[in-house]
């Protein structure tokens, strides 16, 4: 009998050990039937159907050029079909971001109908695989994938994180983290703030001294002290090359550049750099302190227009993306500021006014924005282009044809939705990733305020409160990072991970694909994931804060209330 009992818990031993991995993808696809044992991909030959446009047979050859890397044994890849396991088969009946995975135990089939589904796929099968895929070195490691069928698509169509390297400057090479990152989250949009009062940071030829004097201030504010300053001059800019560069390196990566040139507010670089686009001619300085100016373009000037066209001229020629985003918001100082701006006073703006019959009133200055904002929508149509603005251009009257970003809340999209325009959901309660991340403040590195933990990100919901049948007008969501106290790549890295991971699910899940839970027993392996990256992470989630080096145990929740 005893011997019996052991060969019985021998057997039972064995059977755990053949059970098919746990599934930890993230964002998780959409439909996932699992089934039993697993399908050994190290070593094994990739069939990649010939009629795959290029770009696809580029990915999937990067795929098993890292596969062939990490595990040690190659994969070669052939458009000759001779029963190859792993096979990249074109599937015209899918959607354009849709893919159709199976695992079985003697292989793995691939299908898609266009280049960012196979990209899809591909990420999911590596987060299906040891985290040591993402490593730059043979590493030791079982190269199973568990036997699983998936069908998936994402949510919506636009799934953005936004970087701003106007407050801090960010290399090129931190610009490819940050894409790289983005990109193993099925993220499609990398929205690029390139200027702003603290810098501009984009190479314009036909105005060069929007970079050899608006790319630099002289100093820096330390901390949140208004009165003192570092004495460090920072800056710089991106060459017309480099954002080729980038443009190209993100596209490898089904990723989207969409750059910001803000206006008519936030201008101060560009007004230090050409004080006549201005309604006072200065003098102007770019911006050695955060919060926002009341210095803007002058709407009543045309060589204003002159400017900006030759700047799109330039900015459209370097970006092949559908929307530029022109920015829009903070225009006549902060929420709280009640006293005049400099369209107010401008003998050009008010003989504008009076040419477009807008009367004196607190609404004039709103209605002089839509006329700027209408004037470079038109400017950009003639380019091919479509406009993207904060939800601050909802204000007066919005000429059709625009896409609102409603950043202060969700209230500006719900009402953008109901007024038949398109909107992204960009709110700053849930999706403003510079926001601190626990509430023990003092044991975090520095931010500009607020509190968005990993659930609130993820509990995100984008269309709550909309009017029913307005939804479809939701196109996207996307994450935003402001760098007014992040100086270094830690730090950006720190605010960025995992939250980023949150919010991919928000925009790639369905409403009822979504579980926290579940989320959070795949941490885990999303800490493990970045181990292997190398992208410095914050750990709230379990029980850290802090940046490495600088980590302490988090409180008990109820110190925390």
């Amino acid at each position: 009998m005893k011997k019996f009992l052991l060969i019985l818990a021998a057997f039972a031993l064995l059977c755990c050990s053949q059970k098919t991995p746990e599934f930890h993808v993230v964002p998780m696809p959409e439909s996932v039937t699992p089934g039993e044992g697993v399908f050994q991909i190290s070593g094994k030959p990739f069939y990649v159907e010939e009629v795959l446009d290029t770009s696809s047979r580029a990915a999937v050859e990067r795929f098993a050029s890292q596969l062939s890397l990490v595990s040690g044994k190659a994969s070669a890849v052939s458009s000759e079909d001779s029963g190859q396991p792993v096979r990249f088969l074109l599937n015209p009946n899918l959607g354009e971001e849709e893919y159709a995975l199976n695992v079985k135990k003697n292989g793995v089939n691939v299908e898609a109908s266009a280049f960012n589904g196979f990209l899809y796929a591909i990420e999911t099968l590596k987060q299906m695989l040891p985290e040591e895929i993402y490593g730059s070195a043979k590493a030791s490691a079982k190269w199973n994938l568990p036997v699983v069928s998936i069908l998936d698509s994402p949510r919506f169509p636009y799934r953005g994180v936004h970087l701003d390297p106007c407050r801090h400057f960010w290399s090129v090479e931190e610009t490819k983290r940050i894409i790289d990152i983005a990109a193993a989250f099925k993220l499609n949009r990398f929205h690029w703030h390139l200027t702003d009062d603290q810098g501009w940071r984009v190479e314009i030829k036909s105005y060069p001294r929007l970079t050899e004097v608006g790319a630099w201030r002289d100093e820096t504010m330390v901390g949140k002290d208004f009165e003192q300053f570092d004495g460090v001059r920072h800056g710089g800019f991106y060459t017309q090359d480099e954002l080729r560069e980038v443009v190209a390196y993100a596209a490898e990566r089904g990723i989207t550049v969409i750059p910001e040139i803000d206006l008519p507010g936030h201008m101060v670089a560009a007004l230090a750099s050409y004080p006549e686009l201005g309604c006072t001619g200065g003098p102007y300085e770019v911006r050695k302190v955060w919060g926002i100016a009341v210095d803007i373009l002058c709407a009543g000037n045309d060589e204003v227009f002159t400017f900006l066209d030759k700047v799109f001229d330039e900015i459209v020629d370097i970006f092949p993306s559908e929307y530029i985003h022109i920015g829009g918001d903070e225009c006549f100082g902060s929420r709280r500021y009640k006293g005049e701006i400099p369209w107010d006073n401008c003998p050009k703006c008010r003989a504008r006014m009076r040419k477009l019959g807008i009367k004196k009133g607190p609404e004039a200055r709103h209605y002089l924005q839509n006329y700027v904002t209408a004037r470079v929508q038109k400017m950009l149509e003639a380019k091919g282009r479509k406009i993207i603005g904060w939800d601050e251009i909802l204000q007066g009257n919005l000429a059709p044809g625009a896409t609102v970003m409603s950043w202060r809340g969700t209230k500006g999209g719900i009402e953008a939705a109901s007024r038949d325009f398109d909107v992204i959901m960009s709110p700053n309660k849930f999706l403003y990733l510079d926001y601190y991340q626990s509430k023990e403040q003092d044991k975090e590195p520095l931010a500009i305020g607020h509190y968005l933990p990993l659930e609130m990100v993820y509990g995100y919901e984008p269309y709550e409160g909309m009017e029913p049948g307005t939804e479809d007008h939701i196109i996207g969501v996307q994450a935003n990072l402001w760098t007014e106290y992040i100086s270094t790549p830690e730090h950006l890295e720190y605010m960025l991970l995992p939250r980023l991971c949150a919010a991919s699910e928000v925009q790639w899940c369905s409403a009822e694909n979504k579980d926290y839970k579940r989320f959070d027993a795949s941490i885990d392996h999303l800490f493990r994931m970045f181990d292997v990256m190398g992208y410095t992470y914050a750990k709230h989630a379990r029980g850290l804060i802090g940046l490495p080096g600088s980590e302490q145990k988090a409180a008990p929740a109820e110190d925390c209330q």
